[in-house]
C-alpha cells in the first residue's frame, strides 16, 4: 500500500467514526491570501453532527499520533457571519499542526446564535471527545467573534462547559473583567452579494443581559478589540484580581507584515474606521496579567487602528494561540 492510499484509508477510517462521508482537513475550502471566493466562505463544512444533520469543519493536526495530547477549541462566527468566514477571520487553523490543536467551528443557520443551537454546540462537542478521547484533550476553549463571544459567555459557566471549560477567548465579543467603554457608532451601511442580516436588536438587548450576570465558574480569559472600536481599554481587570494576578504588564508590540485573509466586503461603501476597512498588515499591543492563581491566563490585546471586522494577522493570532496552550 503506498503513502497515497494510506493516507486516503486513514481519512476514511477517521470518517467513519464521525459517521460522515468525509472529514475536514486543514486544507479544505481554504482562502487564499486575499479575496476569498464567496462560495468558499458560506462553505459548511463536510463533518456531520448525526443528531442534528448540521455540518461543522474540523482541523487537526495531519500527523496526529494515537493518545497524543491536544487542545480543542471550539471556535464560534458572529451574527450575520459563516463558519468558514470564522475559520478564517481568527485562524488558528494554521496553528494546529505546529500547537497540536483540534478545532471545531460550527455554522448557525440563521447566522445568529440562540439557545436553540446549544444542543448542537454541546454535539459536536460530544463528537470530538469521542473521537480523540477524554484523556488526551488537555484543555478546552470557547472562542467567538462577536455574537459568537457572546455566546460563548452564556454558555462557559453553563452546566454542561463549566466542568471541561479552560479558558474563553473573546474576538470583540465582550470582556469578561470591565467592559470598556464603546464608541457608539454601529456598523457601515451593507453593500455587496455578502450582506448579510445580524442580530435584531431585541435579541442584543438580551444579550447584553445576559453578558450583565456575573460568572460563577473559573477559566482563563483573553480579550481582543479594534482600536476604532473601544474609547480605551481598561487598565485593570476584576477577572485578573479574582485569580489574584499581578498588575498588568505590556508585551512587546506584535508586529505583522501579513494581512489578515477576510474583511467584510459588503459593508465597504463606504466603509469605517469602526466596523472594519480591508483586511491590512498591522500591530497589536499585548497586555497580559502576570502570576495568576493555578496557572490562569488573563490578557488584553488591542489591534491598532484596526476595527470590529478586519481577520486576525498571523503573528497576533499565533500569540494569542501560546496564551492558549500556556494556561493550566
Amino acid at each position: 500500500m503506498n503513502a497515497k492510499t494510506m493516507t486516503a484509508v486513514a481519512a476514511l477510517l477517521a470518517a467513519s467514526a464521525f459517521g460522515t462521508a468525509a472529514t475536514a482537513q486543514n486544507g479544505e475550502l481554504r482562502c487564499p491570501e486575499k479575496d476569498c471566493p464567496v462560495a468558499t466562505v458560506i462553505a459548511t463544512g463536510s463533518v456531520e453532527d448525526p443528531k442534528t444533520g448540521r455540518k461543522f469543519f474540523l482541523d487537526y493536526p495531519k500527523d496526529l499520533k494515537p493518545g497524543e495530547k491536544v487542545v480543542f477549541v471550539l471556535n464560534l462566527h458572529g451574527g450575520g457571519s459563516f463558519g468558514n468566514w470564522q475559520r478564517h477571520y481568527f485562524p488558528i487553523v494554521d496553528q494546529v499542526d505546529k500547537y497540536r490543536l483540534v478545532v471545531a467551528t460550527p455554522n448557525a443557520p440563521p447566522r445568529v446564535w440562540q439557545p436553540t443551537d446549544d444542543a448542537h454546540l454541546q454535539n459536536v462537542v460530544d463528537m470530538v471527545y469521542e473521537r480523540f478521547g477524554v484523556d488526551n484533550i488537555k484543555a478546552f476553549w470557547l472562542a467567538g467573534h462577536s455574537q459568537g463571544g457572546m455566546t460563548s459567555r452564556r454558555i462557559v459557566c453553563s452546566d454542561y462547559f463549566a466542568p471541561k471549560v479552560t479558558g474563553f477567548v473573546s474576538l470583540s465579543g465582550g470582556r469578561v473583567g470591565g467592559q470598556p467603554e464603546r464608541t457608539g457608532r454601529g456598523p457601515a451601511p451593507q453593500r455587496g452579494a455578502t450582506a448579510a442580516d445580524g442580530p435584531s436588536p431585541e435579541m442584543m438587548a438580551a444579550m447584553a443581559r445576559a453578558m450583565a450576570a456575573p460568572l460563577a465558574c473559573d477559566f482563563s480569559h483573553i480579550y481582543t478589540t479594534g482600536e476604532h472600536e473601544i474609547v480605551a481599554l481598561p487598565q485593570s481587570s476584576e477577572w485578573a484580581a479574582k485569580y489574584g494576578c499581578a498588575p498588568r504588564v505590556k508585551h512587546a508590540d506584535i508586529v505583522d507584515t501579513k494581512a489578515g485573509y477576510v474583511y467584510d466586503i459588503s459593508r465597504q461603501d463606504p466603509a469605517t474606521k469602526s466596523w472594519g476597512r480591508p483586511a491590512a498588515p498591522g500591530r497589536t499591543e499585548a497586555f497580559v496579567y502576570p502570576n495568576c492563581k493555578d496557572g490562569r491566563v488573563v490578557a488584553d490585546l488591542v489591534r491598532i487602528d484596526k476595527g470590529h471586522t478586519e481577520g486576525l494577522e498571523p503573528n497576533v493570532v499565533e500569540e494569542i494561540v501560546k496564551l492558549m496552550v500556556a494556561a493550566k
